[in-house]
């Protein structure tokens, strides 16, 4: 039989066939995909083939075969350092949520989330949440980050879960689509899902005033169907986001301005750091490429784990 993960447990899968039942599947022994070293093998959104057994007159599946993945969306794993976590899989757009503060989301969690996206040929939109709560001062801030964003080619949306702000446009942009929501713990996604279809009614906590961060509700990415022709998987909240096997050469490669700006370089394999005649360090002295973006870039290429307690949103 064949069908679509729509829930991973770690151990079990919850799979849904072409007929629209479901079905407990596990994995026999050791299952490694050629060239992954994952801490989960099959992830939500993967296609996969299995058998029927039936044990004490229950009916679950064995997973016996993945089909080719058209993409997904991979990180560092946070506990074991040498390996990755697959996301999720076969998505046609992630959603990003954004939040300015509590918790706050540093432009260099945006840039490597944009940079693997690039890197597994995700679309990617921004979300900016709780825009109803942000100050004057809070609101001129995020519109120089859309500023950012938007000019580099990712579309850009402000949004309030709460109130329901630009919900419809969300929506619109969703339909016939596997749509992925990410952020970190505490930026309103499952508040966000809950404002899209409230029929699915998932938990929600408020936020740690203590530490300014979210709780986490959702402890496993989970897919679901909605009433107006569109599937979205939530995932649980992300604290950091760990760049997976990439040479130093093709980082600037998914940073789209650079990439723009490459064939203009003096030299083919710029790296954009000392090289005389580069385009991109020309752009950057003439504010036409964005300095935190460039800081994210060197982040990454010097392979530094992202720094919450250092890093902000200032320009300079």
């Amino acid at each position: 039989m064949t069908g679509i993960v729509y829930k991973s447990t770690g151990s079990w899968y919850l799979v849904k066939t072409l007929n629209g039942k479901f079905y407990e599947c596990r994995i026999k022994g050791k299952f490694r995909l050629k060239g992954i070293k994952s801490t989960n093998p099959i992830a939500v959104g993967d296609r996969v083939e299995f058998d029927l057994e039936t044990k004490n007159n229950t009916e679950t599946g064995v997973i016996k075969r993945i089909e080719e993945r058209k993409n997904y969306i991979i990180r560092k794993s946070v506990k074991l350092s040498k390996q990755t976590h697959i996301i999720a899989a076969n998505i046609d757009q992630v959603f990003l949520l954004i939040t300015l503060n509590n918790p706050p989301t540093f432009t260099s969690f945006i840039d490597r989330f944009l940079v693997t996206a690039e890197a597994y040929s995700v679309d990617t939109v921004l979300l900016f949440n709780k825009i109803d709560l942000y100050s004057e001062e809070d609101l001129l801030e995020i519109k120089y980050l859309q500023n950012v964003y938007h000019k580099i080619g990712y579309p850009t949306i402000e949004i309030s879960a709460a109130t329901g702000k630009n919900i419809d446009k969300v929506k619109s942009l969703m339909e016939g689509k596997v749509n992925m929501f990410a952020g970190h713990s505490g930026v309103g996604k499952s508040t966000l899902v809950n404002a899209i279809e409230p029929s699915l009614d998932l938990k929600t906590k408020e936020i740690s005033e203590q530490h300014l961060q979210g709780q986490h509700t959702t402890t496993f990415a989970e897919m679901f169907d909605l009433s107006f022709d569109a599937k979205i998987i939530d995932t649980p909240g992300i604290k950091g986001f760990g760049v997976v096997d990439m040479e130093k050469e093709e980082v600037g490669d998914y940073f789209p301005e650079f990439f723009k700006l490459k064939q203009d370089c003096k030299f083919n394999n710029c790296l954009h750091i000392k090289e005389p005649k580069c385009a991109v360090k020309e752009a950057l002295d003439n504010d036409e490429v964005s300095y935190s973006r460039y800081r994210s870039y060197l982040q990454i290429l010097e392979g530094e784990e992202e720094n919450y307690r250092t890093d902000n949103w200032d320009t300079e």
